[in-house]
Parts: C-alpha cells; structure tokens; sequence
C-alpha cells in the first residue's frame, strides 16, 4: 500500500508536492511537543534559530519530495537538478584514485546520489530501515543504474575500500550516527556528537580525495542545484581530531543553507553501549 501511494504521489509535479509538503511539516511541528522539541533545539544550538520558522516548512517538503525521488522515472527527476561546480568531479575521476563524497543530511540528499550516479559509477554505504515495510520501497528506489548500495557493515566496507581502488566513487552520509565502535566522540556545532570514523579510513587507506556535495532545495519547487565543495580540511591526528575536521566542514556546508539541514534528526543520540564523553573516566 505504501508503495502504490508513493508511486500515485510522484505524478505529482514537484511544486505540489512542496506546498503540500510546507502545509503537513507546519502541522506535524504544532502537533508534535517532542518533534518541536527537538528541531528547535538543534537549531538554536547550531546558532541558526534565524531559520527556524523556514526549516519546519523545508522539513515538509523533504519528506513529501521522496515520492518524486524515488518514484518518478529518473529522466523526469534528473531534469528538476541543475549542477555547479561538476569540474571538482571531473578532475577527482580523471586521478584515478576514485572519490569519496561527503553529503550531510542538508537540502534534497537522496537525488545528490542520482545526478552522480547519472556520470559515473556509485557505491553508497546502506543502513535497512528499520520499519520491513520501507525496505522495497527505498531499496528499489536507490539502487538505479550506475547506484550500488553497500550494506553497513565489513562486507559493505569493503566494497566502498574496492570501489576506490579501481578509480570509482562512493558515498557516505557523515553526519549519520553511527553503531557502537564505528564512531568517536568529536563536536558538532559545540556539543559532543558520535561521528564515524569510515570517511577518514577510506582516504587514508585509498588516497582518494573527498568531495563535499549537498542539494540545494530551490524556492516554488523549481528543482534542485546540485553543489560540489572541496573538502579543504586536514585528515592529521588522532580518530577525534580527523572527525572534529570533518564535523568542521559538515557545519561550514550547513551555514550555505540552515533551513535545508534536518535539524529534528537525533544527532545528538548515544548509540547502545557506547558512553558518552567523561562517563568511562567516572
């Protein structure tokens, strides 16, 4: 039933989908206490309460977009993107030594991966959804030609450390909490987050440079600028120094457009049986 209404709602043009979007994210923060808890937090937190009131209608539209995304044919959706910056990836591929693409949960992330994917080949590191019900749905819609999902574990690690070797892409979302012993702890807009510590492994291990890149939602739903960043950080020091230095570049790429990041995700989460900073010396 899921799957037949989301494949309903992607015939509708995008615009449509973003103002109905803007009216149920408004909806959702009134009737939510713990939901309008938690966004408003993170976002004054982060120094971005400015944006506030237009990141709970951005909330809306990425949620309600996801049927376009994922179910709309890919020529219809690749037409919505426009790309700036795609000499960064030019130049990375023509290396050889692959390339590791950082995209934040910022702005419409999910079609980030498909304009890629549209020019080369793409691994991205996959978690299941823990709801069985959303697993055909995403994973039909995410592996698309030239798009391969890596599961999030040593099998799917090593996939992504083959990718890079043979000059591919990859993918990783680095500001997703990761499971106990894949992350350190390291700040995230001066509070203690749980950050992995893959991204930092894979350049190191392959040598492959990092791109940051983020879809950049724009106004009256006239699509999507697909930006590409240079990562200009140092992957020196300890595992908490190489995701402090990631983290830095993640904040950098939020500050382009506040309203757009997902500031109700529970960044801020302790994952089962890790401790938080200062609890182990206690």
């Amino acid at each position: 039933m899921l799957v037949s209404l989301f494949r309903l709602l992607s015939f509708l043009p995008l615009p449509a989908l973003h103002a109905i979007g803007v009216v149920v994210g408004w909806l959702v923060f009134l009737l939510s206490p713990s939901y309008r808890r938690r966004l408003r937090s993170n976002i004054t937190l982060a120094g971005h309460g400015a944006s506030l009131y237009r990141a709970v209608g951005e909330a809306g539209k990425g949620m309600f977009e996801l049927p376009f995304i994922w179910c709309a044919s890919p020529r219809r959706v690749l037409r919505t993107a426009r790309i700036v910056n795609w000499e960064l990836v030019q130049q990375a591929l023509a290396a050889k030594s692959g390339v590791i693409f950082l995209t934040p949960h910022l702005g419409c992330f999910e079609i980030a991966a498909q304009v890629v994917a549209r020019h080369t080949s793409l691994s991205v590191l996959y978690r299941p959804p823990r709801k069985a019900a959303l697993k055909p749905l995403i994973e039909g819609a995410r592996a698309r030609a030239n798009l391969h999902l890596a599961p999030a574990n040593l099998a799917g690690v090593r996939i992504l450390l083959k990718a890079l070797k043979t000059g591919q892409a990859i993918g990783l979302l680095p500001d997703q909490v990761p499971q106990n012993g894949e992350g350190v702890w390291a700040g995230f807009f001066g509070k203690p987050a749980y950050t992995m510590t893959l991204s930092a492994k894979l350049q190191q291990m392959s040598g492959a440079p990092l791109l940051l890149t983020y879809a950049q939602r724009l106004s009256w739903g006239r699509g999507y600028a697909i930006h590409f960043v240079p990562f200009e950080g140092t992957l020196d020091g300890t595992p908490e120094q190489q995701a402090q230095a990631i983290n830095a570049a993640m904040e950098a790429l939020i500050a382009r457009c506040p309203a757009q990041y997902i500031w109700s995700y529970n960044r801020y989460k302790t994952p089962p049986g890790v401790s938080r900073p200062g609890e182990a010396a206690a």
